[in-house]
C-alpha cells in the first residue's frame, strides 16, 4: 500500500507525481529543484542559493511525513554543471550528520524551469 505525503511547505508538484510517496517504512521523495514554495518560481542566487532552497524543500517533505535527514539512506544529485559539484557538496554536507546517506551525482543537459540542481532522496522511518 503506498500514500502519498503532501506539504504546502515545498513546491507542489508540477507534473503527473507526488511530491513523496510512503510505503511501509520507506520513503520516495520526488527530485526537489530550487522552487520557493511561496512563490512558485526558481530562487535567484546561482547554485549556492539553489542548493540551500533544494535542501529546505526536502526538509519540509521529510518534516511531512515525521522524518528529518537523519532517516536518509540515499539520495541522487543532478546537476548541470561539475564545475558546481564542491559548491553543492559543502552545502549538501551540513544536512547529515556523521554518518551522510548513499549517493549519486550526475551531470545532466538541463533541469526543470532552468534549474542548476535536483536531489531525489530515499528515507526510511
Amino acid at each position: 500500500m503506498k500514500e502519498a505525503i503532501k506539504t504546502g511547505r515545498a513546491p507542489q508538484a508540477i507534473g503527473p507525481y507526488s511530491q513523496a510517496v510512503r510505503t511501509g517504512d520507506f520513503l520516495f521523495a520526488s527530485g526537489q529543484i530550487a522552487i520557493n514554495p511561496a512563490t512558485g518560481e526558481l530562487v535567484p542566487g546561482g547554485i549556492e542559493a539553489q542548493t540551500e532552497q533544494v535542501m529546505e524543500n526536502i526538509k519540509q517533505i521529510l518534516a511531512a511525513a515525521g522524518l528529518n535527514f537523519s532517516h536518509v539512506l540515499k539520495t541522487t544529485v543532478f546537476i548541470t554543471s561539475m564545475n558546481d559539484f564542491a559548491t553543492v557538496n559543502q552545502i549538501y554536507g551540513r544536512y547529515f550528520d556523521d554518518t551522510p546517506p548513499a549517493r549519486s551525482c550526475v551531470a545532466v543537459a538541463e533541469l526543470p524551469k532552468g534549474a542548476l540542481v535536483e536531489i531525489e532522496i530515499i528515507a526510511r522511518q
